[in-house]
Formats: C-alpha cells, sequence, structure tokens
C-alpha cells in the first residue's frame, strides 16, 4: 500500500474521484482517475490518468472559447477529404499541423477555424482556395 505523499498518514488508494474544472466562468464535473487518499483527499496521478483529463479539458477550453473540439476538426477534415498533412499544407501550419490540432497538442489559428466551418457548410468551397487540395 501507498502512504500518502501530502500528508504522510493516509494511504492511497486507486479509484475515480468526481473532479471540477472552472475555465471563463463556466464549469465542468468530471470523473478524474487516480491514487486518492482517505486522510487529506489529495490526488496522485499517473501520466495514463491525466491523458484522456487533458483531452477532455482541452475541448471544454475550445468550445468556451468559441473554437472547433479536436473530434470538429478531425469530423470536417474527413468531409472534406483531406488527410492531416494535405490539410495542414492547404491551409497552413506545416504538415504536422492538423496531427497538432486534433490531437489537442496545439490550438489553431483563430482564422483556420472560422475557413473550417465555413467549409463544413459549404464544402464546395475548398476548390476555390489557392491551388486547391494539397498533395
Amino acid at each position: 500500500m501507498k502512504t500518502c505523499p501530502t500528508c504522510g498518514k493516509g494511504t492511497l488508494t486507486r479509484k475515480t474521484q468526481r473532479q471540477q474544472f472552472r475555465y471563463q466562468g463556466k464549469s465542468l464535473r468530471y470523473a478524474q482517475p487516480g491514487w486518492w487518499c482517505a486522510v487529506c483527499r489529495e490526488g496522485v496521478l499517473e501520466t495514463g490518468d491525466m491523458e484522456e483529463t487533458e483531452r477532455l479539458l482541452y475541448d471544454f477550453r475550445a468550445t468556451v472559447d468559441g473554437y472547433l473540439t479536436r473530434a470538429e476538426m478531425r469530423r470536417i477534415r474527413k468531409k472534406l477529404g483531406l488527410t492531416q498533412a494535405q490539410a495542414g499544407a492547404l491551409f497552413g501550419g506545416g504538415h504536422n499541423a492538423f496531427s497538432r490540432y486534433e490531437s489537442g497538442a496545439a490550438r489553431p489559428p483563430k482564422s483556420t477555424d472560422a475557413l473550417l466551418r465555413l467549409l463544413d457548410t459549404h464544402p464546395a468551397l475548398l476548390h476555390e482556395i489557392p491551388h486547391g487540395k494539397a498533395a
């Protein structure tokens, strides 16, 4: 059994705790897996515990800020018939840009977000973009 590194009194138990995240006046309740102390109620999180939480919080912040979520970006890119590399070359940001956007490692520029929203509604306009589909 692991001893709590925060209080030194309790033992850590592997479980999921409800947490609340606040951002820009909005709040999100989510389930956070980790090792939790029954005495001080602090948690110790492993890398795997944080990965899904980080994706969830990224999408929450994106929605609050008026950006597309990772899944929305992926859906629109696929609807347009573009690979991640093609989308990066066409909209800018480089061949790895959409990989970073769709994984939550980076947020796209507002102009890219706006263009994707426009193309989601009017996909035929894709061919109006200079250079057409990137190879």
